[in-house]
């Protein structure tokens, strides 16, 4: 099931139909995620889904029929159904108040993802759409978008990094970030206190901090009702020093250190002081903040209900670094990126309106990542306008963005590199299985998978 952060930050079940992507999927780096917050969906979307059938995309494509504006050019502008209440409002808003074209907007409940994917195989596709992370490897190499890179500017280092390199391919951009959300580790200080523990700092820390956390009321640490193997699977590699992929787009972990990580993410497993069969899944705060656990990692958005559950008793932080000498703290970090489609009739005036939206309209900008939810803008200089993330944890994890951030995946990750990757994560913290002998297997799919993506 799914989940959606309404306006007064209650959490309602909305079902699976219209919320899977970004925290949603059930794999790693093609997803994974079980919660289906909305404006967090974009985590891992599969490379794989431009090559659906067009059947099933639909007859309205959002496009207007004429111009309606005189002699400006019409564009059509898609998004998917985000949750927060008057979202929809807001960007309708942005687009009447364009001034150069004419922008109509189609707000898409469903499997937006399809939807999109396959509308780029016809004429009937949006002008402007927005894509989770940006576009996939396919649409790019199938010339599905056009590249954005002169967009940006004197803007480009304004930028959050990592969302930037994630929605680039061969130094070109494909995709201009909207809005950031985050994972990362919340913990109770009082409780913490009381046992004596600080804040961990490296992973060895962690197991030890939630062993002396665990009571026969309370767990030490919830990390999905999975054990961790839905969101630990780029933390993991990250606290190690490793990656995904490599710079130049090899594997990136056949690596001791990584056999060392995963191990211990099995050792957490089995140490009795993980908090499994949760009533909701990491993505809630529900766990968190009834007491069942003394810390989770979960989401950005959980932070206004765990701050009206205890105002000032709970601190944020990054998962750990592997040990005091190996890898770095680390945060998964995610977008929406806006895109331009290459059928489009009106390609130059979809990329100036793309352009002054997310590029020059810095107070729309502002609105959309902190008027209808609890989301950080992409732009540095945004989030130190933004009120809500001025003092306490949210300034501190707004701070991990930038410093610990890293996008969920790379471009060049497929979906089945993101399924092979999550079978062993499974087999391994689940099951037992020996690390090494699993990434040797995760390895051989994913070298398979880049041979055939770069062929």
């Amino acid at each position: 099931m799914g989940w959606e952060l309404p306006s007064d930050d209650t959490y309602v079940d909305v079902g699976s139909a219209d919320v899977r992507g970004l925290w949603d999927r059930a794999r790693i780096g093609d997803g994974v995620m079980s919660a289906g917050i909305s404006r967090r969906r974009v985590l891992g979307f599969g490379a794989g889904l431009a090559a659906m059938a067009v059947a099933g995309c639909g007859s309205n494509s959002g496009r207007p029929s004429s111009g309606g504006g005189g002699d400006k050019p019409a564009l059509s502008q898609w998004y998917h159904q985000y949750g927060e209440a008057g979202t929809q409002q807001a960007v309708e808003r942005y687009a009447k108040a364009y001034p150069d074209a004419t922008v109509s907007i189609q707000w898409s409940p469903g499997d937006y993802d399809k939807k999109t994917a396959t509308s780029l195989l016809t004429d009937q596709g949006p002008d402007v759409f927005e894509y989770g992370n940006g576009p996939t490897i396919d649409m790019i190499k199938g010339k599905q978008v056009v590249e954005v890179t002169d967009l940006l500017g004197d803007a480009k280092d304004d930028f959050t990094p990592s969302l930037i390199e994630r929605m680039t391919y061969q130094d070109k951009l494909y995709a201009i970030p909207q809005v950031v959300d985050m994972q990362l580790l919340v913990y109770r200080k009082s409780l913490l206190s009381a046992a004596g523990v600080q804040p961990p700092q490296t992973v060895d820390e962690l197991l030890e901090a939630a062993k002396k956390l665990t009571t026969d009321k309370v767990k030490g640490l919830f990390v999905g009702n999975d054990g961790g193997v839905g969101v630990l699977g780029g933390p993991a590699l990250w606290s190690a020093g490793l990656d995904y992929l490599t710079e130049d787009n090899q594997f990136g972990f056949d690596d001791p250190a990584a056999v060392e990580s995963l191990r211990k993410l099995r050792e957490l497993f089995t140490s009795k002081t993980l908090l499994l069969g949760a009533p909701t899944d990491w993505s809630d705060p529900a766990a968190f903040t009834q007491g069942l656990t003394a810390m989770q990692f979960t989401g950005l958005w959980t932070l206004p209900a765990i701050q009206k559950a205890f105002p000032d008793d709970f601190g944020v932080l990054p998962w750990p670094k592997l040990n005091a000498t190996t890898g770095k703290p680390s945060v998964p970090v995610g977008a929406y990126g806006s895109c331009v489609n290459a059928k489009s009739k009106n390609i130059d005036a979809a990329k100036k309106f793309v352009k002054w939206l997310w590029v020059d309209q810095t107070d729309d900008q502002l609105d959309f990542a902190q008027s209808y939810g609890f989301h950080i803008p992409a732009r540095k200089s945004l989030v130190a306008k933004a009120d809500k993330l001025k003092s306490g944890p949210a300034a501190d994890a707004a701070r991990f963005v930038n410093e610990n951030g890293h996008a969920q995946t790379p471009i060049l990750w497929s979906p089945k590199s993101g399924t092979a990757y999550s079978d062993a994560l499974n087999r391994i913290i689940r099951g037992g299985a020996d690390p090494a002998a699993e990434i040797k297997k995760v390895k051989a799919v994913v070298d398979a998978e880049l041979k055939r993506i770069n062929s």
